[in-house]
């Protein structure tokens, strides 16, 4: 007989984990403890199910890389235990904090899926059951006693994204989030469907690693028509920067001012990273591909090649807390790691 899975829950804070106290209709944390007499549909899945959760549950606007952290070392203590792993968060920075797992999980060959909800889990119409029940069901599914799913995931609204390629991109609609440079790795309708070409495999024999510092002198600039200047030096000359996430527009385009050419270049030179991406939903950097890129091209800003933001911020963190030389970091960043870059 085979043995029956085991899934870890991790909860965190967020919407998914509240209900309504009546007849006043405030919402207070869920007691995970008695979550299957909450959800009876639990019982149909053929695994074990156990829960930790934050002391203070967070909502997920507080979050930072300190629970980051937190999380993955929660993961870590009980990594040999569980099957798989769930974490429960706030859908507001989802993006960032499974994109900051999916680096700082190194060699992982168990899933560790994120997931959440718009409405709370005790609401009529709640997208909260499904989105548990499914991302615990995916969790388990495994073949040749091994794990399906090898990687950092985000599950919401029928679809499984690779967590590091993912937006938030809706407030109000339960189909909250996407993944518009690379497909999603499971669907679930009547039948679920896991895309198998798409998944990340771990290599063997390699031995899965925890990295727990991020550091987080870094910054976002985002072009607009009209920006100063000033504006500019005022985020290149913050102490201690040491990575910016250079948001420009369409495939990688800048104003071609000699100023901004010239401070780009002085904060390079001086040792700060800076990696350009597309403030576009979707598609790639391709720096050179016209005139308005050559020059950024030339300065040897990082390309960020179709990474998206939140990956690219929680990237820059990892890697500078992981002590890399400034020599390799450019090579290192345009290397995808964890199937963040195609």
């Amino acid at each position: 007989m085979s043995k029956k899975v085991s899934i870890l829950l991790i909860y965190t804070g967020g919407t998914i984990g509240m209900v309504k106290d009546y007849p006043s209709g405030t919402l207070r944390a869920f007691d995970f403890n008695k979550l299957v007499s909450n959800i009876p549909e639990l019982s149909q899945l053929e695994c074990k199910i156990e829960s930790i959760s934050f002391k203070k549950p967070l909502d997920s606007s507080n979050m930072n890389p300190s629970h980051w952290v937190s999380i993955a070392t929660i993961i870590e203590k009980h990594y040999d235990r569980y099957d798989g792993f769930v974490v429960l968060q706030g859908s507001d920075t989802m993006s960032y904090s499974s994109s900051a797992l999916s680096y700082m999980l190194e060699n992982l060959s168990k899933p560790v899926i994120f997931t959440g909800s718009q409405l709370p889990i005790g609401d009529l119409r709640t997208d909260a059951k499904e989105n548990l029940i499914t991302s615990i069901q995916i969790a388990a599914l495994q073949e040749n006693n091994q794990a399906v799913i090898q990687e950092v995931c985000l599950y919401f609204e029928y679809k499984l994204y690779r967590a590091n390629r993912t937006t938030k991109i809706n407030a109000e609609h339960f189909e909250a989030f996407t993944s518009l440079n690379f497909p999603a790795l499971a669907e679930s309708g009547v039948h679920l469907k896991i895309n198998q070409n798409y998944l990340l495999k771990n290599q063997k024999n390699k031995k899965f690693r925890v990295h727990k510092i991020m550091d987080s002198n870094v910054a976002i600039f985002k072009l607009f028509p009209g920006f100063s200047r000033e504006l500019l030096q005022g985020i290149l000359n913050i102490p201690n920067l040491k990575g910016l996430v250079f948001e420009t527009y369409g495939a990688g385009n800048a104003p071609t001012d000699d100023w901004l050419l010239s401070d780009l270049k002085g904060a390079i030179n001086n040792g700060l990273h800076i990696v350009n991406v597309t403030q576009c939903s979707g598609g790639s950097v391709i720096m050179g591909r016209y005139s308005t890129s050559e020059e950024l091209k030339k300065l040897q800003l990082i390309d960020g090649g179709d990474i998206t933001t939140e990956s690219a911020i929680t990237k820059l963190m990892y890697l500078l807390g992981s002590g890399v030389s400034h020599k390799s970091f450019r090579t290192i960043f345009e290397t995808s790691l964890r199937g963040e870059l195609t």
